[in-house]
């Protein structure tokens, strides 16, 4: 398998899931372009030019829930990271494997999109755009981010993981938007579980290697502990 890895990206769940599962790879890294922008040689690979990209035994999978779903299904369908069909736990996992992509991320990217728009714009329109910036994140994305963060945290409160009492790709998966909003979220209070997750998960070996394998990926430490 070799996965297209852009540094500091979400493709470092990719490597992750692929060191849990004992999955052999190769990994073909990229650097990040002006505006923090993907390279253009990642849309050789695929249209869109994004990353994670994997290439498996003909096969071009993009997204990084498919990609893990991909993956689950061809090499670890009894390695635990998926929830027995039918159980709660199951409809957990497949609800957090949608929502890390489908709610958590817009909301976080909409966040640092509006933190850079000042510093993009011509220096006579920054004040404007500082005002306007200030202004969406402050009666927008923040109070959403908040209450995302609650919910975060509660949840880890039932049991430690988000799937249930195991670890599962579904933590995996939700790695990415806490390692990310633990920077961007202006929590009232310290968030005891959400601390305890970053802390569980990045202790784990296949974390450590991944990383090791990867490269670049800010993200790795524990920026509240």
């Amino acid at each position: 398998m070799l996965v297209h890895y852009l540094e500091d990206s979400r493709a470092h769940r990719i490597l992750w899931l692929l060191e849990e599962l004992g999955v052999e790879y190769e990994v073909k890294r990229y650097k990040r372009g002006e505006n923090m922008s993907a390279p253009a040689e990642l849309r050789r690979i695929h249209p869109l030019g994004k990353s994670p990209v994997i290439e498996d035994d003909g096969h071009v999978v993009a997204e990084s829930a498919a990609i893990v779903e991909y993956i689950i299904d061809r090499y670890g369908r009894d390695s635990g990271l998926r929830p027995e069909p039918g159980t709660d736990e199951a409809l957990r996992y497949r609800y957090w494997m949608n929502y890390s992509e489908g709610s958590a991320m817009p909301l976080l990217v909409m966040k640092l999109v509006f933190q850079k728009i000042p510093e993009q714009a011509p220096w006579l329109l920054k004040p404007l755009m500082k005002r306007i910036s200030k202004a969406v994140n402050s009666t927008l994305t923040d109070p959403q981010l908040k209450t995302h963060g609650a919910f975060w945290e509660s949840e880890l409160q039932r049991d430690g993981w988000f799937a249930g009492p195991n670890f599962t790709a579904a933590d995996i998966m939700m790695s990415f938007p806490i390692e990310t909003g633990m920077e961007r979220i202006a929590f009232e209070q310290r968030p005891h579980a959400l601390v305890e997750f970053l802390q569980k998960i990045h202790a784990r070996s296949a974390y450590r290697h991944a990383l090791q394998r990867g490269g670049a990926y800010r993200y790795g430490g524990n920026p509240m502990s």
